[in-house]
């Protein structure tokens, strides 16, 4: 099987410390350990799962820009804030080679902190899809 498990769902916000809070606040998710990467963010935690990242908007940050694309901040709510669903894999090669062989275009990212290679895609409907390899 090419998924293993759901693994997490991103949110970008403009509303960061409020979204932060009714997770925390109103639906008991823990606030825990996140990479330093370099834009603004929260992991938020279901016991031992990181199950929402939230994305802090920025749109003066480059760096965000490139791990996640630009967004307006018109574009962030409702569902529009759903920056990205991430799936768990185990075989991120034998993923890219399906993805090379349908003639799909898909970016390719290592977090070497977290033992972690990460492949992201575009739905037809322009979705991202996060697919994520421990290693």
């Amino acid at each position: 099987m090419a998924i293993d498990r759901l693994d997490h769902f991103s949110i970008r916000t403009t509303k960061m410390q409020e979204t932060r809070d009714f997770f925390v606040d109103a639906l008991g998710l823990e606030d825990g350990k996140r990479p330093a990467f370099d834009f603004p963010g929260h992991w938020l935690y279901c016991g031992e799962r990181a199950v929402i990242h939230l994305i802090g908007h920025d749109p003066d940050n480059k760096a965000l820009a490139h791990a996640v694309g630009e967004k307006s901040a018109e574009e962030l709510v409702g569902s529009g804030s759903v920056d990205h669903v991430a799936f768990t894999i185990s075989d991120a090669a034998g993923m890219a080679e399906r993805f090379k062989k349908l003639n799909i275009p898909f970016k390719e990212r290592d977090i070497a902190d977290m033992n972690l290679k990460q492949i992201f895609v575009d739905d037809p409907n322009g979705v991202t899809i996060e697919l994520n390899c421990f290693t």
